[in-house]
């Protein structure tokens, strides 16, 4: 049986009239990577800090490993570390020493263990650097390490590849997915590079305007509701005498160039749409479907926008 342990029931924070979240409804189970979506504003940073205990909720409650956290803090956020936007850090001293001086607040920590988590975020040889001399990137990785120290089971990071060239994105992808499988932890990931989640999440939950839009599983959703194909084919006209004999297999199509159509369809009738353009004599180029998170994130987020 899964273990829920993250949970928020109507959780919502007001500034003045205005609600940046409002009746959130959020289940995380062990083992998860979650991912957290929305567009800039929608409540993603705001709900972090209410988890994290920064901020307090206007409305609602949070319970984490069982424990409510607007009575029971301490015990709810024993087991949990993380990052909510940009770290900040002693600049002046050595990421060595600030993450020294962090796990002092948890108890102490030792040597072997920070050298251990600047090993993981790739700054094992940056350690006794001062701060200041760290790149915007180095600093959001050393931000990782920061949340890693007490060796939480539960890990939530905000944004954490903001600023990462291409090489180092890969390298968090990397560890988010070392973390979950090899170490057992469970993470929440709130990031707006959709591509980045979809390769590590297995649920996820897009909220707009503060309010919960969808959650669930994330190639479940994927599989959910109208799915686009490009097909690359020639000659024009053959092409769409196909399309229009086999009306039944798609929704809709547009002519996006000359050699270039986008089908509104279910993945199962391809090889069928395929068939019928070959044996008609057209030449298929390519046949692409593009079942992507960015595609089911916009469609939900724009219809949400119309309500």
């Amino acid at each position: 049986m899964t273990e829920t342990i993250l949970q928020t029931r109507q959780l919502g924070k007001r500034y003045g009239k205005r609600w940046a979240v409002k009746n959130l409804n959020l289940e995380v189970c062990r083992g998860d990577v979650f991912g957290f979506l929305g567009p800039n504003g929608a409540g993603k940073s705001t709900t972090i800090r209410m988890l994290l205990s920064l901020i307090r909720p206007t409305e609602g409650e949070a319970e984490i490993f069982g424990y409510p956290l607007k009575s029971s803090r301490s015990e709810a956020l024993q087991r949990v570390g993380g990052i909510v936007e940009k770290p900040d850090f002693y600049q002046y001293l050595s990421a060595y020493k600030n993450l020294e001086i962090l796990g002092s607040l948890s108890g102490g920590v030792d040597r072997k263990k920070i050298y251990e988590v600047l090993e993981l975020v790739g700054l094992s040889n940056r350690a006794v650097d001062k701060v200041k001399t760290y790149s915007h990137g180095m600093k959001q990785r050393l931000g990782i390490a920061q949340a890693l120290i007490s060796d939480p089971e539960l890990v939530v990071l905000d944004e954490p590849t903001n600023g990462l060239d291409p090489q180092g994105m890969k390298e968090v992808r990397d560890l988010i997915i070392y973390l979950s499988r090899e170490r057992g932890k469970t993470i929440i990931l709130s990031s707006h590079l959709l591509n980045e989640v979809e390769m590590v999440a297995n649920r996820m939950a897009i909220i707009n305007k503060g309010e919960l839009v969808v959650q669930g599983d994330v190639n479940a959703l994927l599989n959910e509701g109208d799915k686009s194909v490009i097909l690359h084919a020639e000659p024009q006209q053959k092409v769409i005498a196909v399309l229009k004999s086999k009306e039944k297999l798609f929704k809709s199509y547009d002519v996006r160039e000359e050699d270039k159509f986008e089908i509104i369809m279910d993945f199962i009738f391809i090889p069928e749409l395929n068939k019928a353009l070959v044996d008609a004599g057209v030449q298929v180029n390519a046949l692409i479907p593009m079942r992507s998170l960015e595609n089911l994130f916009l469609s939900i987020t724009e219809n949400a926008s119309q309500v």
